[in-house]
């Protein structure tokens, strides 16, 4: 097939998506289908939600966009409006009009009343999520902190992928003695602090805030509708713990999910190198991270990890 018949092709499906979502959207103005029970993926950037993310999202029964949502949730309460303070957000921060942004998006988007959504924000805001959705089920994917800080310092290296929301922060950020310029992942309350940080002390801070702020919100949300993945059993046990995430969160496990998850460690999604535990002990950042831990320990054992 020719390079022309190809980008005709591309074309098509390009615009005849967007109409797509459009006739949804005009669907949902008309007839307001409830969105039930959307799962939301929580946990620090670089613990493993992504991966926990694309799984379900292979599931027939909820709506995906197989895509990070930051740009859209960010819209709602603009970083600008807070004084750039924290993408966090409070149940006070929810509005019936933010409801009905958030289903339609998603509906339009999707053609499902049930949806699974990640960003690398949203575990700042569980409280907010679950006013906005009172029966949403959330999914907190949790890394131990060596191999979690270890993977943050190499994000930092890697503005083009994390630092893309963050081009207006009205700080000069100068990271590790200036070699970081751009604030990567999210922004938690105190981040001004660490301007001039080391990067590893950027990064503790962060596996640090995001582990806290879900763990201070878990407290207020039903037990049946949370759900907690450890990332060193999923790489022991794929099949087993994707089970008993989607039995909780009420999805079906298929024959087909079940094929997925046995392979799913073979073709990693966005991973820096191969998969597999303590990798931080024999890496060039590892001076590093020693010097950091004893700054985690409170949130480490918190999160049920021993040291």
């Amino acid at each position: 097939m020719s390079d022309f018949c190809l980008k005709a092709i591309k074309t098509l499906r390009y615009y005849g998506r967007k109409v797509q979502v459009g006739m949804r959207a005009l669907w949902w103005d008309v007839r307001r289908p409830p969105i039930s029970r959307p799962v939301f993926i929580i946990g620090c950037s670089r613990a493993g939600t992504t991966l926990v993310y694309k799984t379900f999202s292979e599931s027939g029964e909820v709506g995906t966009l197989q895509r990070e949502t930051h740009d859209f949730w960010a819209a709602l309460h603009p970083l600008q409006s807070k004084g750039w303070a924290s993408h966090a957000l409070t149940a006070a921060d929810a509005s019936s009009r933010d409801r009905e942004t958030v289903s339609r998006y998603f509906y339009a988007h999707t053609g499902k009343r049930r949806f699974v959504d990640k960003n690398n924000q949203n575990g700042l805001s569980v409280s907010y999520l679950y006013a906005l959705f009172p029966d949403a089920h959330f999914i907190y994917v949790k890394r131990s902190p060596g191999d979690n800080i270890n993977s943050l310092i190499e994000g930092w290296g890697k503005a083009d992928e994390f630092a893309t929301w963050s081009a207006q922060v009205p700080e000069r950020v100068a990271v590790d003695g200036g070699r970081y310029t751009h604030w990567c992942f999210f922004l938690a309350e105190g981040w001004r602090k660490y301007l001039n940080a080391p990067v590893e002390e950027v990064c503790a801070f962060q596996y640090r805030a995001m582990n806290e702020a879900i763990l201070a919100a878990k407290t207020r949300i039903p037990a049946e509708q949370w759900t907690e993945i450890c990332y060193e059993d999923l790489l022991r046990d794929p099949i087993g713990i994707f089970r008993r995430a989607f039995v909780a969160a009420g999805l079906s496990f298929t024959p087909d999910l079940e094929r997925h998850c046995a392979a799913v460690l073979a073709k990693p999604y966005n991973a820096f190198s191969e998969i597999r535990l303590g990798k931080w002990k024999d890496g060039h950042n590892r001076t590093r991270i020693e010097r950091v831990l004893p700054s985690v320990a409170a949130v480490v054992s918190d999160m049920g990890y021993t040291t």
